[in-house]
């Protein structure tokens, strides 16, 4: 089964002014490749930087590509497709925007909310936050930690067999670093750059040769890409960038 959603070009018949001649376009059927499920994080004691640049855990999109972190990357079968999107379906259905333990859960502060979504036949996706689901499992309905658990079986398998994921365009963002120890290096040349100092952070998205002139300032592996960089300003930033997904 196919998650995509067709665009479907009509045929045109075209008849000739003299003589009857005619001819017909070919129906040509365009898919859009869309997220159909996904499990991510919100909010929680983290610093805005993490916060700008994280990407949802794991989406997985109508042609059967997961991406992991925004860093791996793999294929299912049109079947396992189908059957990841039913589950989720199946695991949300009925459920809350946000959904809420039971009374006698424990507080818990600071922990991002798991962020759960599949989209409906309707087209539309659904999505249910879970505050601090996997410290209070118990207190909530057992398919909320079912659906979880097949978004971190998705993500392990990206892990471990996936390839590394790449795009043509990229988040960067710049957050103020005075006083910070270790290597500065020059501004690289055609990135665009904060005009001074930000607060709290500066977020730019690029594509093209910008896209890879930070790529190839700043090579390391998908969970540490960042650097110090001094601007022409003479100000100092730590820059970290990600790919950016299909649906960004």
């Amino acid at each position: 089964m196919r998650y995509g959603v067709a665009l479907v070009l009509a045929g045109l018949s075209l008849v000739a002014a003299c003589g009857g001649a005619g001819s017909e376009t070919t129906a040509v059927a365009v898919e859009e490749v869309q997220a159909v499920a996904l499990w991510g994080a919100e909010g929680g004691f983290v610093t805005p930087t993490t916060n700008t640049l994280r990407p949802p855990r794991v989406v997985v999109y109508s042609d059967g590509q997961v991406i992991v972190d925004a860093g791996k990357t793999f294929k299912l079968t049109e079947a396992q497709l189908g059957e990841t999107v039913a589950s989720m379906e199946r695991f949300l259905k009925g459920q809350p925007p946000t959904a809420t333990p039971k009374p006698d859960a424990p507080m818990v502060t600071d922990i991002p909310d798991t962020v759960l979504g599949v989209r409906a036949k309707d087209g539309k996706m659904q999505e249910v936050r879970v505050p601090a689901l996997d410290q209070v499992a118990l207190f909530y309905p057992k398919e909320l930690v079912e659906a979880k658990k097949l978004m971190d079986g998705l993500a392990t398998r990206g892990t471990s067999e996936g390839t590394d994921y790449v795009a043509t365009r990229v988040r960067m963002v710049a957050e103020t670093a005075p006083g910070a120890e270790g290597t500065v290096l020059a501004w690289p040349a055609g990135v665009p750059e904060p005009s001074g100092a930000v607060d709290p952070i500066w977020k730019k998205d690029l594509d093209g040769d910008a896209a890879g002139a930070i790529v190839k300032a700043i090579p390391a592996g998908f969970e540490n890409r960042q650097s110090l960089f001094k601007s022409g300003s003479g100000a100092v930033f730590v820059v970290s960038w990600r790919y950016l997904l299909p649906d960004e």
